[in-house]
């Protein structure tokens, strides 16, 4: 009896407790001021290198150095956040770090023409721009390992779709800012050759202060699992996977992504033709925008395209809306069609939106292309990760996601290296086209995502 009590200890799995909505709201909120910071960024970056200096072509460049430091960090957090127990728990400690870093990096860009005594404004905020990037990486990462390290498979859709639900509310927040400062409160939006105008440097400010306030409403109302719990959500480990534990090293990385599961190399590909879109549109949008819809020369950084800028904001805070209230819809759609079918449609809705931007005649037709955008960001953001989540080994989650990142940021690399020459020397210069090819780029993400094995889905379908 003592030896049976023994052997069924040993093998049996626990399984994870259910959470309650707003445990997974709190769990997720984080992801409101990372977002919030990150929707900053994307909107404004390439706007702000201007002023400083940089040239239409030259603006993927400067987004290079972000998505490689993503490639080198995100690995390595994940690896050592699976290894990692501290007082604040397993991933908790990993996002907070990333957090300030990732506020430093927003208050210091947009004024990094104050360390011109030292090195060039567009330098320096070039710097900015990979801080906040790498940083917003190390947050980013740990937040969907601790999904899946805490909720139940049943209920990781609902998990990422809450975080899809807060990185809408953000993104409308930090993509409107801008606009608001200058047309609701009378911020300035003008400033002279060179500076960043006062809405934008606020709007920096602001977003960095909600980003670490957001953090630790997750770090004080979430708790992790103990390392002796999580072991016993997965089946007890062999004598050789004892030893190999004992001997594990950074470079198990590469190991780790040899023997990545089928669903993740599937996926990668998707992910590559998603993200290479998302990219394009990040850095093309405004210059694109600037040009075909106001009739802007390239060269005019005046007021006009500031006006022209801050509408980009309002345009990105559009489809983050949108991608907020669908997100409420993504489980109720997938368990009815499926998450692959969910995805595909999704990705197509954007591929079309992006497609759009080139024949509307005016800004305000706009609104729909962003509807668009905003249905493929929605499920861009939840439905890849409640896939891969089933196929991951519960103990190499973080390792996993951090690999997973890679299927994002090497097309972000990629584009940053051939988007600028490609718009200046078989565009005419005209960035407009670099928009089309992100729309036909998720077009074809939306049909590679058909042949995914979703391993979740295949279980519901044997019960």
């Amino acid at each position: 009896m003592a030896l049976y009590c023994i052997y069924f200890f040993n093998t049996y799995i626990m399984e994870k407790r259910k959470l309650s909505f707003w445990d997974i709201w709190n769990m997720s909120f984080g992801f409101l001021g990372i977002q919030m910071g990150f929707a900053l960024q994307n909107a404004n970056a390439s706007r702000i290198l201007q002023i400083f200096g940089a040239d239409v072509h030259e603006l993927s460049w400067f987004w290079v150095v972000a998505p490689l430091t993503g490639l080198i960090v995100q690995p390595i957090i994940g690896y050592y956040s699976d290894r990692t127990w501290t007082k604040l728990g397993r991933r908790r400690p990993y996002f907070l770090t990333g957090a300030l870093l990732a506020s430093m990096g927003l208050i210091l860009m947009p004024n990094a023409d104050m360390f011109t005594a030292f090195l060039p404004a567009l330098w320096v905020g070039a710097g900015m721009l990979m801080i906040m990037d790498a940083s917003f990486n190390v947050a980013m990462e740990p937040f969907r390992a601790l999904v899946a390290d805490l909720l139940p498979s049943d209920q990781r859709t609902l998990g990422f779709s809450v975080q899809t639900i807060l990185i809408g509310i953000g993104a409308v927040i930090g993509s409107w800012l801008p606009y608001a400062l200058s047309n609701w409160f009378g911020v300035t939006n003008n400033a002279a050759e060179g500076e960043v105008p006062l809405n934008l440097l606020l709007s920096f400010v602001i977003g960095a202060g909600v980003l670490v306030a957001s953090i630790l409403v997750t770090v004080f109302t979430t708790n992790e699992y103990t390392p002796e719990e999580t072991a016993q959500f997965s089946a007890p480990a062999s004598e050789e996977e004892i030893a190999a534990g004992e001997k594990a090293s950074l470079l198990d990385i590469f190991s780790d992504f040899k023997k990545m599961p089928l669903t993740m190399r599937q996926l990668s590909s998707v992910q590559f033709f998603s993200w290479f879109g998302l990219f394009g549109m990040w850095v093309f949008s405004t210059p694109a925008i600037a040009h075909h819809i106001y009739g802007l020369s390239l060269d005019d950084h005046g007021s006009a395209y500031q006006i022209a800028g801050d509408w980009v904001g309002i345009l990105f805070g559009v489809y983050n809306a949108v991608s907020a209230v669908y997100a409420f819809f993504l489980p109720a759609i997938a368990k009815k069609i499926g998450r692959k079918l969910t995805h595909a449609v999704s990705l197509a809705f954007g591929g079309l939106g992006l497609i759009s931007i080139y024949f509307v005649p005016n800004e305000n037709w706009l609104f729909l292309s962003m509807f668009g955008i905003g249905i493929a960001w929605a499920s861009i953001l939840a439905m890849p990760y409640a896939i891969l989540a089933g196929s991951i080994p519960a103990k190499k989650m973080g390792v996993y996601m951090g690999i997973f990142n890679f299927f994002i940021v090497i097309p972000q690399i990629i584009n940053a290296i051939i988007g600028g020459p490609i718009v200046k020397y078989f565009y005419g210069g005209n960035p407009i086209y670099a928009l089309i090819i992100s729309g036909i780029s998720l077009l074809i993400a939306a049909i590679l995502v058909v042949r995914v094995k979703d391993v979740d889905d295949t279980v519901l379908i044997k019960i």
